[in-house]
Order: C-alpha cells, then sequence, then structure tokens
C-alpha cells in the first residue's frame, strides 16, 4: 500500500483538520514584547498528533536538518507520553523550543509531510515547541548519562545554534567541550537578534543551562581572535576547534545620506532592543531611537523582526520597503501575515536611493524610486527593474538597513591557514564542515551566508561526528 493510499484510507476513517494555535489579540500584542502563539493545550496537541499517519518512509525525516525521529516523537504524543516525546526528540536536537518556534518548517520537515500533497501537513513545529515546554514547565528535564571521559578537549566559537549544537553532540560523545562566546551572553543569534515575541529570552537560556548541565563550559566576553587566537587554543591543550561565529557584519546600500542619525543596521537595532533589554523601557533605559514614521529595508525575517519591534516601541507608521513584490519575500508567510494583522505598512517595488536629513542631521525624508520584475536572476526570482522617472519621497525619522550581513573578518586574519572565499566566508572542503587548516572545522553563517537557525544546527551535527572521528584517531 502506497503512502497516498494510506492517506485515502486514513482519510475516510477520520479526518481531523489541522490545529490552530491561540494568538494573542494583534491590538493587544503591538502594546507588548510578549510571545505572540501561545501553544498548544495537551488536548490539542494529542489531537493534531493522531493526524500523523506514521509512514515506512517519513519524507518528513528526511527534511530535518538534524534528523529528529518525527513519526516517532508525534507517535508518543498522541499517546499522550509527552515526557518520552520530548526525550526523543532530544536524542538528535538539543534546542527543540527553540526549534519549534522559529524553524522554517514549511520549507522543511512540514513540506515533505504525505498528508500536505492532499490536505494541510502536521503541523511538527507546533507539537516540538509543545513538547519542549511541556517537559521544561513540568520540571522534569532529563539529564542522559554520558559515556567515560575520552580526554579530547574541544573549543567551540561562538555559542549560536551551530555551536550550541555541536557542544551538545560532543560532549555526549565524551569529551570535553568549551564554548567561547564574544558576547556578555550565550545564544547568538537567538538572543542578540531574535525578539521576544517571537522567542522568548527565557527559552533560550533553559536550553543553554540544559547543556551546562551536560557539562558544556561556556566563557563569556570572549572574542577569539582578539583575547585570544586559533593558535593559543591548541597551544592550551585542544585537541581540535569548531567556528560557529555566524555571519554579522552589516552591510548597507551605500546610497547618499546613509551617515544620517537615525540610521541603523538592523544587527545593531535588533542588539539594542534585544541583548541590551530596551524592549523592557523603562526598566532598561538603552539608547535607542523611537521613531514615530520607522521604514525597515528589506524583505527577510529580519526585516519583519526589525518593523515589528519598531511598533512595539512605539512607532506610528512602520515601512517595509521591499523592490520586489509580496510573492518573492524571503520571509516566512507566518511572520509577513503576523506584520500585516498588526499593522505593518509594505510598500513593494520599492527601492530608496537617497535619505534626506534635517538642519540637525537627523533622516527626515527617504528618496525611493519604483520598481518592476524583470527575469529572474542567479537567486531564482525576478529581478527588479527601475521605472525611470518614478522618484518620490517618504517621510521618515528612524531607517532600519536589513539587506543582509557579511562575515566579521577577524578569524581568518589572524589564523593561518585558514582559507577564505572572495566574500570572507570560511572555505571548507565537504559538508562535514573541514576546513583548510588541520583540526579545524566551521559551520553555519560563517560558511554559508545568511541562513536559518535549523540549517546551522544541522551544520554542527555533521561537524561533530567527523570532529570525533578526528580527535579519537589522534
Amino acid at each position: 500500500m502506497t503512502d497516498k493510499d494510506k492517506t485515502e484510507k486514513k482519510d475516510k476513517k477520520e479526518r481531523i483538520p489541522r490545529q490552530p494555535m491561540p494568538e494573542q489579540d494583534p491590538r493587544v500584542r503591538i502594546g507588548n514584547f510578549d510571545e505572540v502563539p501561545l501553544g498548544y493545550s495537551p488536548e490539542t496537541a494529542m489531537l493534531e498528533a493522531r493526524r500523523c499517519i506514521q509512514c515506512k518512509k517519513p519524507g518528513c525525516v528526511t527534511g530535518c536538518p538534524v534528523d529528529i525521529d518525527i513519526p516517532g516523537f508525534i507517535r508518543l504524543v498522541a499517546d499522550g507520553d509527552f515526557l518520552g516525546a520530548a526525550r526523543k526528540i532530544k536524542e538528535t536536537n538539543c534546542l527543540p523550543a527553540v526549534c519549534g518556534r522559529v524553524c522554517p518548517q514549511e520549507d522543511q520537515c512540514e513540506k515533505l509531510c504525505v498528508l500536505g500533497k492532499k490536505w494541510d501537513p502536521v503541523a511538527i513545529g507546533r507539537l516540538e515547541r509543545f513538547v519542549a515546554d511541556y517537559e521544561r514547565n513540568a520540571g522534569t528535564v532529563e539529564i542522559p548519562a554520558l559515556p567515560a571521559p575520552t580526554g579530547k578537549r574541544i573549543a567551540v566559537v561562538g555559542a549560536g545554534p551551530a555551536g550550541l549544537t555541536i557542544a551538545g553532540d560532543l560532549v555526549k560523545m565524551g569529551h570535553e567541550v568549551t564554548i567561547f562566546e564574544a558576547l556578555h551572553k550565550a545564544g547568538g543569534v537567538l538572543i542578540y537578534g531574535i525578539p521576544e515575541f517571537r522567542l522568548p529570552k527565557s527559552i533560550v537560556d533553559a536550553e543553554v543551562e540544559y547543556l551546562q548541565k551536560l557539562g558544556v563550559r561556556i566563557v563569556t566576553d570572549a572574542a577569539i581572535g582578539r583575547l585570544k587566537t586559533i593558535d593559543d587554543l591548541f597551544a592550551e591543550g585542544f585537541h581540535a576547534v569548531f567556528l560557529g561565529v555566524g555571519a554579522g557584519a552589516p552591510v548597507f546600500m551605500n546610497i547618499p545620506g546613509e551617515n544620517f542619525s537615525g540610521i541603523y543596521s538592523a544587527n545593531e537595532y535588533l542588539t539594542r532592543s534585544n541583548l541590551m533589554k530596551a524592549y523592557r523601557f523603562p526598566e532598561f533605559d538603552t539608547p535607542i531611537a523611537r521613531g514615530r514614521n520607522v521604514a525597515v529595508i528589506g524583505g527577510g525575517n529580519v526585516a519583519m523582526d526589525s518593523v515589528r519591534t519598531a511598533l512595539r516601541l512605539g512607532a506610528e507608521k512602520a515601512y517595509i520597503i521591499y523592490r520586489r513584490t509580496k510573492t518573492e519575500m524571503p520571509a516566512r508567510a507566518e511572520e509577513v501575515h503576523h506584520a500585516e494583522e498588526e499593522g505593518v505598512q509594505f510598500k513593494f517595488l520599492t527601492n530608496p536611493i537617497e535619505y534626506i536629513g534635517d538642519e540637525k542631521g537627523w533622516v527626515k525624508q527617504m528618496v525611493c524610486q519604483r520598481m518592476e520584475l524583470g527575469e529572474p536572476d542567479e537567486s531564482g526570482r525576478r529581478r527588479p527593474v527601475v521605472v525611470k522617472g518614478s522618484e518620490f519621497t517618504i517621510d521618515v525619522d528612524t531607517v532600519v538597513v536589513s539587506v543582509g550581513t557579511m562575515a566579521n573578518p577577524v578569524i581568518p586574519m589572524t589564523t593561518p591557514g585558514l582559507e577564505t572565499n572572495r566574500w570572507g566566508y570560511i572555505v571548507t572542503k565537504d559538508e562535514t564542515g573541514e576546513t583548510t587548516r588541520k583540526g579545524v572545522w566551521a559551520g553555519g553563517d560563517i560558511v554559508t551566508g545568511s541562513a536559518t537557525v535549523i540549517l546551522a544546527m544541522g551544520a554542527g551535527r555533521k561537524a561533530a561526528k567527523a570532529i570525533h572521528d578526528y580527535v579519537m584517531s589522534l
């Protein structure tokens, strides 16, 4: 019997619609930074889990970069064994509450769900979030037994998704793992880049704490490449090094007026709000522009996070300025939908070409051009083409530029033998992340450029296996 046959047989027996997740009312949530989706109840989770038809060859697992036994954990949810389900996920994923919130499931596991061929796919991400929250809220987080120590020491540079994942995998193999983090708090982009209303800091803190209980040591305020070099780490006795430093250096458009006050990179804007706690004003009086008319340039998830943050910081008008159409936007559909509900104004086929400032040097207007779509470019999306003579202005007092990021050059500059490509990203030999420098692996955005949290975690998992084989051969 094929998967399609099973689907139809199951449908004849019982058709359960995909269960929606309750959310904060948009009129209320734009006045706070509390999480927008409220999560499943146990009853709803079990009902949703019963939709899974337990395929023998589950496509959903193929679509998961960290190889979660998705049918296995969903079967446990359907049976009401929520703690068992959480522990099943943690066999391969040490950050389930994070992934359940920010993974683009619609383009990965859920995209390959057989049910999705005819109806809505199983809500895999929502179920993952539910069981992770259930285990944490019940106070029953279990620390698994670890193998005997191998005596091998591994340094992980960067406490973001890739670094946290590889640290969890390697410590469970018996190795001594130390993460060096440049900022004062672990989490990387999970902490400084993603707002509280999409990923509460307490969730990241809890999953970092889990890793520490496993035995992972985390050293903060340690900028490798400045405080010490990769060579220093080897001299201190580390047997291998993993670089998961992300790609957080800001990119601007290099147009006139970009140095006016009130113009931020998305990286700086979100860091001021998230890591410096501007979102907790007046408890934290962080210096950040609380503009009335805020324009965010870009169409990705970071742009959505920025514009929705601006609304919550008090903007009366918050715009997304994007040079293509809604169809080509790289942001998750759910995030775009939430932004629309909250009153964000989308100005598609629009591109800024100049900023105009006031007598005090603060941005007051943005000159834009209208665009139209031409033939597809190398990204597969239709190329935006300028409509001649279409210039117009928009009144703004704050602008957030979210058009991508690039690699930070500090570590490559201080690490002999570490090859980078012309954009500054670290060159690896294969998908394990082995670099051109012996004993050094890399993964995540510093190799691929800006991508998703789960892809960075997948890179960490692949590198963990390779590093284990390497250090055990020494």
